[in-house]
């Protein structure tokens, strides 16, 4: 079943290498990378998510780890719709290959939408897995937010995953989040209210 999965993150990553390949020569396109460490700190244990982006002009490559389940990467190659002036928005469906303690596909999709300030970023994926449907989950990460200026932001954010979970089905919660250059920094407390409070610092750079 491995095998099966590697052979599909290969064959994705070669539709999406002949696609950049196939950008015009009048209008190149430029890679954009980031790299993104979501740590964890909830009761009795810690663990990081790490998450690497590369978008060139349409194309979208995503690879995660420890997001579908614990010591499980998963690999994604989508499709960046883009537009809008005042408003603008980013809208990429995915597709993705799924191997370590879980094994599977998942069909996604990550939409950013900005209006002045505010911005809404969602990312969801429906995870099928190919031992048993049992294991089948629905991921969803949504973040709300507010810049009054370049370098600081603060919102709501609410996540549905498996990786951690409490009595309930989305965690809920607060964040606050500064810039410096390409780099930032947001910090998350879920659950404030309830008795499976946690805190989840991210640190991203983008190159």
């Amino acid at each position: 079943m491995k095998t099966t999965i590697c052979l599909f993150i290969s064959f994705a990553l070669g539709i999406a290498r002949a696609f950049a390949q196939g950008a015009s020569a009048s209008n190149p396109a430029v890679w954009e990378f980031n790299a993104a460490a979501n740590s964890y700190f909830i009761p009795d244990d810690f663990f990081v998510l790490p998450v690497f982006l590369a978008d060139k002009n349409k194309l979208h490559l995503e690879a995660r780890y420890n997001y579908e389940d614990r010591e499980t990467f998963s690999g994604w190659v989508g499709y960046n719709f883009m537009g809008g002036n005042n408003f603008e928005y980013t809208i990429t469906p995915m597709i993705g290959g799924v191997v370590g303690l879980s094994d599977g596909i998942a069909p996604g999709i990550e939409i950013t939408l900005s209006f002045k300030g505010f911005e809404l970023y969602s990312e969801a994926e429906n995870y099928f897995d190919f031992e048993t449907s049992e294991n089948d989950f629905f991921y969803m990460w949504t973040d709300l937010t507010y810049s009054p200026n370049d370098w600081l932001w603060f919102g709501l954010s609410g996540q549905r995953t498996r990786v951690y979970q409490t009595d309930l089905d989305i965690q809920r919660g607060l964040l606050i989040g500064a810039g410096l250059k390409q780099w930032e920094l947001t910090t998350y407390v879920y659950n404030v209210a309830s008795e499976d409070p946690f805190v989840m610092i991210t640190l991203s750079k983008g190159f």
